[in-house]
């Protein structure tokens, strides 16, 4: 009997009823409720952890606390406080400090971002600024009593964290506590990331459209960035793989001609609807029909996914799906930590730490540590899943999906084909 029985037909959400457009006819996403939402859940985590003050940077954290974006030009730029007992306080970079007041009624204060660009500056002119941040962050602590208490503090480097200590200021890691709060989605949070899959959808279909023997990747990779761009996406986000460059994962940044015969995987990681994004990857193969062995991969591939898309129910652990994903060995690999970001599952939504092109949030599901280190999966959380088959420079496929949890088990949110790898330009 096989060790891993055929896994069950994967279930499917419910379709969104509504575009990504809002819309006072009907309720669709209500970004006032998601926004209250995500906050009072971190200020329950913060209450609990008996943190009254968590300072973070980083636009898709501050985004996600206080509901103010700016685009990341450049770490530490933009920064808020954000408290248990009282309104943020967001500092604001140069430009969006006179720009947004107005535009963002629900923050009511608003400060200029100190900030010395993280290397550029004169080393004398970096350590004025960063005094000039840590007295603003104390006056604020101060102002509302917080001043002897601990603050949590996520994302800032070491001279920032440095001139915070040196004003008297118990510092405590702030990161966990975000990773916590974005580990459950809210009903809005999820159908934000439902929209960027969906969406993601008009991008693998003008990739089915374009794929064709002599076109490079790049231009198929901005056809599908465009398709996605006007479908609704806030930033499309497209890479192409095909032929020796599909299997392990080519990250090469060269291009290259698609040929005749290609099997080719087309990504959306990366484009995002409200700051939520997609990791899906869809399977193709150019001009002709796939052999029986690539096929092989294919099936053998979608049917470990499902086996580890199945175990992701309420109540059981990362080592229970982890334990379906094919081990390092399986390729000739010594160590597990040679199929990290290829062969795992993933949560995802806002919080980004590290200004990612992909926001990971808890849980990571691997081999690599979810044995030793299993995590509880639970329901509202939202999970990409991945993985690889193939031959080393030859050919290979990819795919990934995603799934909510709800109460009753896993449920994809990307509605593309997945059963078969998908054929382009057959004559």
């Amino acid at each position: 009997m096989s060790q891993h029985p055929i896994p069950a037909p994967l279930q499917y959400a419910d379709k969104l009823h509504f575009g990504p457009t809002t819309n006072d006819t009907h309720e669709g996403i209500d970004t006032n409720r998601m926004r209250e939402q995500r906050a009072a859940r971190m200020r329950a985590i913060m209450r609990a952890a008996n943190i009254p003050a968590l300072l973070v940077t980083g636009a898709e954290n501050v985004r996600y606390l206080c509901g103010f974006f700016w685009s990341e030009f450049q770490l530490q730029a933009g920064y808020a406080l954000f408290f248990v007992d009282h309104p943020p306080v967001v500092f604001a970079p140069a430009g969006s400090y006179h720009q947004m007041p107005d535009q963002a009624p629900w923050i009511p204060e608003w400060r200029i971002a100190r900030t010395w660009l993280e290397g550029p500056v004169p080393e004398s002119a970096a350590e004025a600024e960063a005094k000039l941040f840590a007295d603003g962050i104390a006056a604020e602590l101060n102002e509302r009593g917080l001043g002897r208490e601990p603050l949590a503090v996520s994302e800032f480097g070491e001279r920032a964290v440095s001139a915070l200590i040196n004003m008297g200021i118990e510092v405590r890691p702030g990161l966990p506590l975000l990773m916590e709060s974005a580990r459950v989605k809210t009903p809005d949070e999820i159908n934000c990331l439902k929209m960027i899959a969906s969406i993601s959808s008009s991008g693998f279909h003008r990739a089915l459209e374009t794929l064709r023997p002599g076109v490079l990747q790049s231009t198929v990779a901005k056809e599908v960035k465009r398709a996605v761009e006007d479908a609704g996406a806030e930033f499309g986000a497209s890479k192409v793989m095909a032929g020796p460059l599909a299997f392990e994962r080519g990250i090469s940044s060269s291009d290259r001609r698609i040929e005749y015969g290609d099997l080719a995987y087309v990504l959306t990681c990366g484009s995002s609807y409200l700051g939520y994004t997609a990791c899906l990857y869809r399977q193709y193969i150019v001009g002709r029909r796939p052999t029986a062995e690539e096929s092989g991969w294919y099936d053998t591939l979608r049917d470990r996914l499902d086996s580890v898309i199945g175990e992701l129910r309420p109540g059981a652990s990362t080592a229970d799906a982890a334990r379906h994903f094919a081990p390092a060995s399986k390729w000739g690999y010594p160590d597990e930590a040679e199929l990290l970001t290829v062969e795992f599952g993933h949560g995802i939504g806002l919080v980004n730490a590290g200004s990612r092109f992909v926001h990971y949030n808890p849980p990571i599901i691997n081999r690599q540590w979810s044995f030793e280190h299993p995590e509880e999966i639970e329901p509202g959380m939202v999970i990409a899943v991945e993985g690889i088959e193939g031959v080393h420079r030859k050919n290979g496929v990819r795919l990934e999906t995603m799934v909510v949890i709800t109460e009753t088990g896993p449920e994809a949110i990307d509605f593309y084909p997945r059963h078969e790898i998908l054929a382009a330009s057959v004559i």
